[in-house]
Order: C-alpha cells, then sequence, then structure tokens
C-alpha cells in the first residue's frame, strides 16, 4: 500500500520520483498485494494490483535515495546490509516522517479485518503527505 499510496502523493505534489517497495524477507517474493488491501487502496483511487512483492538488495543504496521501512524488524534487516555512513543515513523508519526520532511501527493488517487495512492506508497517507511537501521544498 506504501508505494501506491507514495507514488499518488508525490503525483499529486507534481513531483517525480521513482518509487519502489521491497520486503526484506523472501517468501513472498513475485506475489500480488493482498487483496484486501487492493481492495482498500481502489476505495481511495490508486491501483496497486499490478504490483508484485521483491526482495530488498544491496542495489537499492544505490538506486535509491531515501529508504523507508515499516518495522523494526526491516529496520534492522535493512541496516545490516548498509555498509557505509551514506548508505545508514538513506534508511528511515516511515512513521518517522510523522514523528521524527520515534521508531514506531507501521502496524501490519494482515492478521486483522478490513478495519486495519483502513487504518493503515490512512498513517501511510499522512506520512507520504508529509514527505512530498518536504520533498517539494
Amino acid at each position: 500500500m506504501a508505494e501506491g499510496i507514495m507514488r499518488a502523493k508525490l503525483e499529486q505534489a507534481g513531483l517525480s520520483a521513482v518509487v519502489d517497495s521491497a520486503g526484506t524477507a523472501d517468501y513472498h517474493r513475485g506475489e500480488a498485494p493482498d487483496h484486501r488491501a487492493v481492495k482498500c487502496m481502489k476505495q481511495h483511487g490508486i491501483d496497486i494490483s499490478g504490483l508484485r512483492a521483491r526482495q530488498f538488495s544491496r542495489d537499492d543504496f544505490e538506486k535509491f535515495d531515501f529508504i523507508f521501512t515499516m518495522d523494526e524488524s526491516n529496520h534492522r534487516n535493512v541496516m545490516v546490509q548498509a555498509e557505509t555512513d551514506e548508505e545508514r543515513k538513506k534508511v528511515k523508519m516511515f512513521l518517522e516522517l510523522l514523528y521524527p526520532d520515534q521508531k514506531q511501527s507501521v502496524p501490519d493488517p494482515w492478521f486483522g479485518d478490513m478495519d486495519g487495512f483502513f487504518e493503515v492506508a490512512e498513517m501511510l497517507m499522512k506520512a507520504s503527505d508529509k514527505f512530498a511537501t518536504q520533498f517539494k521544498e
């Protein structure tokens, strides 16, 4: 959901950027988003049905200026792969956009019902709006 939301928010702000998402584990590689995430995003006018899961790689440090992690586990997994201070500086937890210097995880709605997907979508939208505003400045 974060990838689709971030793309939409940057586009709305008139910004052009490459946005991609990846997990740190490989067990969902190639899979489409959860049908509940697709439904939630569709109700927000964002189509994520064509996205496919991929695994984070060391190459991502070269490809991207910003690397956002959704939770502490993924944050640790990405930071372990960072080899330089420059790479480590690129990595932030996504909700740090809203709560600087706090290590708050985005809740995983997978284990709950549709309400959880809508709640997470709202968090992601607020953080993406904040990023788009900061990026534009």
